[in-house]
């Protein structure tokens, strides 16, 4: 690389929720030449954000159009409900949407699950984003159910979450435009799929190296094969004469 060029980046679009930095780390280890720059997007900017080329590679909410972009499926999240620590639902480990029939459930207006219909009774209205409703949880005024990773991006103090265990689960994927998948892109796949940098799979897998021949020692002769003569004979040892039957004497 002369010093007039600039190298190229890696731009990754990542969603609330999702933790990319044992991926990045990766990156940085095996491309430093390459700088791997992170997007912060809403699960509803991203397909937008990867489709306008704004980012090469995105880690998305599923479902994607399959039509548009190729995914590949990392992890599906646990869900849970999100609430005061002196709630009566914080006493147990588990709950199930039904337990929850009775409690206002607040619906943001980005939530990420594929509700048909979600538990509870409604807000009077649906919040603009999760960090709304975990606000108006903390005031007393309702319950969010969400998965697990938003919860933990909101904790607070006063605030804890318990694992619904019959509601729907959202699960996240590496995702592109089917129609640019570059040689970075597969790199970076490679990264997530755990291929090593020695991967004969990945791009920049350095050759094997040839076998050396294994040279015979000087000054000692070659070791006859099994099963062949010296001579070309049938195998016994040199010399040895054909013996025929013994002629009777008369």
């Amino acid at each position: 690389m002369t010093g007039s060029e600039v190298p190229s980046s890696f731009r990754l679009a990542y969603v609330p929720g999702v933790t990319p930095s044992k991926w990045v780390r990766t990156w940085n280890e095996r491309f430093p030449d390459v700088p791997l720059t992170l997007h912060a997007v809403t699960a509803a900017e991203a397909p937008e954000v990867l489709r306008d080329g704004a980012a090469d590679v995105g880690l998305v909410r599923l479902p994607v159009d399959r039509t548009v972009f190729s995914a590949i499926p990392l992890y599906t999240e646990t869900t849970v409900v999100v609430v005061p620590k002196d709630h009566v639902i914080a006493a147990v480990e588990e709950v199930t949407c039904e337990d929850l029939a009775d409690e206002v459930v607040f619906h943001p207006l980005d939530d990420v699950l594929d509700w048909e219909r979600p538990p509870g009774e409604p807000a009077f209205e649906r919040p603009a984003t999760t960090a709304d409703a975990v606000e108006l949880v903390a005031a007393g005024v309702g319950l969010l159910v969400v998965p697990q990773s938003l919860a933990r991006l909101h904790h607070r103090k006063d605030l804890t979450y318990r694992t619904v265990v019959d509601a729907p689960q959202s699960s996240i994927a590496l995702s592109w435009p089917e129609d640019a998948t570059t040689d970075q892109v597969d790199d970076f796949i490679g990264i997530v799929r755990g291929r090593t940098a020695n991967s004969t799979r990945g791009r920049t897998a350095p050759p094997a190296p040839d076998k050396p021949k294994r040279k015979q020692p000087t000054g000692q002769p070659r070791k006859p094969t099994a099963g062949k003569s010296h001579r070309g004979g049938s195998g016994g040892p040199k010399g040895a004469a054909r013996r025929g039957k013994p002629r009777k004497r008369s």
